[in-house]
């Protein structure tokens, strides 16, 4: 009897070892999804997606929320840039634009890299500092560059976005919402050039011991169907932040999503729902 009731204890041992993960992952899933909605709560978040070309809007969330956008930030720089330079001018990199806080492609004071060398390192690896380095070399200041894209919001009639830097480091006065960040994400993705760098998976850029490998930390261009774009996110103020895109059949469309925590998955149900809507019509 007693040798029975070993071995009962035994298994029930055996099932608490193997339920006991299952169960730890549940709670901590669980203080995970409350933690995120409380930040929602607290910070607020939005979402949107739209049709690229005509700005037709299949879901909304908050869409004229002013929120902190991070370094979403870096399409509007970036659209900028290609507006304004040619990809094989040369930036020689100034002492401002090094040790830029944040992330970085780790640019040296008199590296020598083209504007498209520097496009790369800002959308596929959200380089801070090849964003001040391209501020710089087109307006002369970060103050100018902001000025500059500041003209440009206005020019596409957005009221909710201000830009104080070129990067999307922290700054109370540096906002946009769900809405005007798609409109930029539609009107950068009408520029070839531009449309070309954010659909890059990685790319070499230099040559023998200078050589560097880039990959896109934008998982939308291997997890989504189509996707070809734009720009990830992130600082503790603005919390997870995506500006995403995918073409399909000649159409496409443009999601942002502002302080989610699941910002892929959430985008590609946006963008699902809209080709629904699109292939229905």
């Amino acid at each position: 009897m007693g040798k029975i009731c070993r071995n009962r204890f035994g298994f029930f041992i055996e099932i608490a070892l193997i339920c006991l993960p299952m169960v730890v992952s549940m709670i901590f899933s669980e203080l995970t999804f409350f933690r995120n909605e409380c930040a929602y709560a607290a910070n607020g978040s939005s979402y949107i997606v739209m049709r690229a070309d005509t700005k037709v809007i299949f879901a909304e969330s908050n869409k004229d929320l002013r929120l902190p956008m991070a370094s979403t930030t870096k399409t509007m720089t970036a659209l900028i840039a290609v507006e304004n330079c040619s990809l094989d001018e040369i930036v020689v990199i100034p002492d401002e634009a090094v040790g830029v806080e944040g992330s970085s492609v780790y640019l040296k004071k008199g590296d020598r890299y083209t504007v498209g060398e520097l496009l790369y390192g800002l959308m596929l690896r959200s380089g801070n500092d090849a964003a001040v380095a391209l501020a710089l070399h087109v307006a002369g200041s970060v103050e100018n560059f902001a000025e500059m894209m500041n003209l440009r919001a206005e020019s596409l009639g957005l009221e909710n976005t201000r830009f104080v830097n070129p990067h999307g480091l922290h700054d109370k006065n540096h906002y946009t919402s769900a809405y005007d960040l798609a409109v930029i994400g539609c009107e950068a993705m009408e520029n070839d050039l531009f449309r070309k760098i954010v659909s890059t998976k990685f790319i070499t850029v230099g040559s023998g011991d200078d050589k560097i490998y880039w990959a896109n930390k934008n998982k939308i261009l291997s997890v989504y169907d189509g996707g070809n774009g734009i720009k990830t996110g992130y600082t503790t103020d603005s919390g997870r932040c995506l500006i995403a895109s995918a073409t399909r059949n000649g159409v496409t469309v443009v999601s942002v999503v502002l302080n989610r925590y699941d910002m892929f998955n959430d985008c590609c149900k946006l963008m699902d729902k809209a080709f629904e809507t699109i292939n229905k019509s």
